[in-house]
């Protein structure tokens, strides 16, 4: 029988939002570094954000979400500013990926964008590259957040060449009827657990984590 799917919630603003879904039981959270989303977060801001997190969930994993970065973002990409990962979600190359990885020294996530099935083919393409993949709709003029879901029948008898992530459309209403069709190593969730963009709701974070097979929220979290 599969593992349960991991959990990450992206797109927090907020320390104590985020030290407060931290506490749930999540896995992994998420901040973005795209200035032109909804959900962006200042540089200056960041490390404050994961030790929030750390403190009160050493385990769970803080994720850095950037597209086609610069070199000169590269100080901010240092796994100093207190993520543990990269989330990629440009048109990065395996060639950037595996150059980003050595150079920070942490692990390197890739999303990929489907407008196919197709476009399944270029996830191998990163294997040796990146530590894992996150599949998400493609929307124009988007990266992510879009509450857009990959048709779950292109998934199908896809051989995933590293562990995965499944992203968009990611809600309690739909999670128990997706992992009947899907087993990702983990689910990404951001609009589907919110009140406005950035603004999550704690009340739906649980009840997502009540959705996964042997899972249950730690109720711990206080804020809203």
């Amino acid at each position: 029988m599969p593992a349960p799917p991991l959990l990450k919630i992206c797109g927090l603003r907020d320390p104590l939002q985020a030290a407060a879904v931290a506490e749930l039981g999540v896995d992994a959270i998420g901040v973005i570094a795209v200035a032109s989303s909804p959900r962006f977060l200042a540089a200056a801001d960041r490390p404050g954000l994961f030790a929030a997190v750390r403190a009160v969930a050493p385990a769970c994993l803080g994720v850095l979400v950037v597209a086609n970065p610069s070199p000169e973002q590269l100080a901010e990409l240092d796994p100093a500013m207190g993520h543990q990962v990269l989330q990629l979600h440009g048109e990065e190359s395996p060639h950037t990926c595996r150059q980003l990885r050595g150079q920070l020294g942490c692990q390197v996530w890739k999303a990929l964008r489907l407008r196919s099935p197709e476009d399944l083919q270029r996830a191998a393409t990163y294997a040796g590259a990146v530590d894992a993949l996150l599949l998400d709709a493609w929307v124009s003029g988007q990266l992510g957040g879009t509450g857009h879901a990959v048709p779950l029948d292109w998934l199908q008898g896809w051989q995933a060449p590293l562990p995965w992530w499944l992203a968009g459309g990611v809600r309690p209403e739909r999670v128990t009827e997706l992992l009947r069709q899907v087993q990702p190593t983990g689910l990404d969730a951001s609009s589907g657990v919110e009140r406005s963009p950035g603004d999550k709701d704690l009340q739906r974070v649980r009840q997502l984590l009540r959705c996964l097979p042997g899972r249950d929220p730690l109720e711990l979290g206080s804020q809203g």
